[in-house]
This record gives C-alpha cells, sequence and structure tokens, in this order.
C-alpha cells in the first residue's frame, strides 16, 4: 500500500505544477528553463517538509483524454529524473493529465519513481475532454510485464467529472480497491479548489482497508479537520500559490505551516 512509502500520518504530498510543456498550446519555456523551475518547487517542498511530491503538467490544458504525445511523455520523464536525482523525498509521483495513466507509470517506471495519480482506473466518466474509460486492465497488466513496484494512487469520483456507473462513492470505492488494483484511493470535490465533504471521506475510508487521500480543496482555513480524518493530503490549491495563482509557484511558508500542524 502506498502508506509503506511513509514514515507517518498523515503524509503530506505536495505538487510541483510544471508550466506549459513544449508542444501544448500556451508553451512559452524551453525545457532547460522548466527543468530549473521544477527544481526551485522541489527545493522549496523539501524545505518545508512535505513527505512527497507529484509531478504533474498541469499548464498543458487543453488536456488529451489519455493519448499523450510523445513529446510531453519525454519531457516529463527528464523533468522527473531530475526530481528523483536532486531531492530526498519519501515517495515522488507522476500524474498525466487527463488521464495518461499508462504514460504516468512508464516515467515512474523509468525513472525510479514511487507512484503515480491515475484519475480513471475503473468506471466511465463524463468530463470537459469527453468520455473516459478506466484503464485499469491495460495498467496492471503494464506493472505485471515489468514487474514493477510503482505504486497505483487512484480517485474515485474524480473532480471535474461525472461518472457515468454512478454507485454511491463507498460502493464504487470498494470496486476501486478489490477490482481496480489500486494501492490507495483518492478522494476530491467537484473541482479543484473545492475539498470532499467530510462525511464522504469517512464513507470511504470505512468502505476499503486502503489509505484514503484528500486529492482537492485542501486550503489554509480547513486543513486541520483533513489532517485528522485522512490518511495524506495532496497539496497544491491557492492558499499554496504565490499571488494565489492556480499553477504557479508555490508558497513554501504556506506549506510549512501545514506541515507543522498536520504533524502535531
Amino acid at each position: 500500500m502506498l502508506s509503506d512509502l511513509f514514515r507517518g500520518k498523515p503524509f503530506i504530498i505536495g505538487m510541483i505544477h510544471l508550466p506549459p510543456l513544449p508542444g501544448s498550446p500556451n508553451n512559452k519555456l524551453s525545457l532547460e528553463e522548466i527543468i530549473n523551475f521544477a527544481y526551485n518547487e522541489g527545493k522549496k517542498l523539501e524545505e518545508a517538509g512535505v513527505d512527497g511530491v507529484i509531478v504533474e503538467n498541469l499548464g498543458d490544458y487543453p488536456f488529451y483524454k489519455d493519448q499523450i504525445p510523445p513529446i510531453t511523455v519525454a519531457s516529463m520523464s527528464i523533468i522527473t529524473r531530475e526530481i528523483r536525482r536532486n531531492f530526498s523525498f519519501e515517495a515522488v509521483g507522476v500524474n498525466v493529465l487527463r488521464n495518461g495513466c499508462i504514460d504516468a507509470f512508464s516515467i515512474a517506471h523509468i525513472t525510479n519513481s514511487q507512484f503515480i495519480r491515475c484519475n480513471i482506473l475503473i468506471g466511465a466518466y463524463v468530463t470537459d475532454q469527453g468520455i473516459i474509460e478506466g484503464k485499469a486492465a491495460d495498467l496492471l497488466r503494464l506493472k505485471r510485464y515489468l514487474n514493477s513496484k510503482v505504486m497505483i494512487a487512484a480517485d474515485i469520483h474524480v473532480k471535474h467529472a461525472y461518472p457515468l456507473y454512478n454507485l454511491p462513492i463507498e460502493i464504487a470505492a470498494q470496486d476501486l480497491a478489490e477490482r481496480g488494483g489500486a494501492d490507495a484511493v483518492i478522494v476530491s470535490g467537484y473541482r479543484s479548489n473545492i475539498p470532499p465533504e467530510i462525511n464522504v471521506v469517512r464513507k470511504v475510508k470505512s468502505a476499503v482497508s486502503l489509505p484514503v487521500l484528500i486529492g482537492s480543496g485542501i486550503s489554509l482555513d480547513n486543513f486541520k479537520e483533513y489532517c485528522r480524518e485522512a490518511d495524506g493530503l495532496i497539496i497544491g490549491e491557492k492558499d499554496f500559490k504565490e499571488n494565489g495563482i492556480v499553477g504557479g509557484p508555490n508558497r513554501k511558508d504556506a506549506y510549512e505551516k501545514l506541515v507543522k500542524e498536520c504533524k502535531k
């Protein structure tokens, strides 16, 4: 399980939100400049004391559903390798938006990273990219083929999406754990800036034995409650960004405050 990677709960995972990569519509920086940006973000997060990080191509919108361009995979492989080589996080993860789970797993495996975030591992969801179907069958076979130790943190009722197979979230979480092959379950709100309701987190935790992470909406106002309820937090909303800019540079002081309070 994902909790095996971390020394204590709740584990805090910071986000390295990458600027638009080469080949994406809004790209303005060279790959070398983006590597330097990612390094600076990693340094801030390491100094703030987070347990792990996720490298994510947030700047690449509008996103492909799952057929990710090779230039994106190549760029993220190089960037992720630099993070792994230069920092001592307990775990480094990869998320390739929108649902490039196979690509993220390949990047994680080849860079010796520890886990991925897969937005839609099972089921089918209507999203702003269209209808996206789960990748569990292909992903778990790839993991078996590579004999890989990379773990899969998977969303249930993922944000910015609506489930077509709309089971109650606790039942869907059981399917994710028992039939989808996930190593951790991520619970989020409707959008990135909206947290899940606490009672929803409790339902999921009571339904599965896997670690349950919060995947959206953590702020400086609400984090203490979620630190008590969840096994881990994925942090990256505007309270933790300079000037509140979504996807922008991280605020080390905000992360430090959260880590200090959550680890009490």
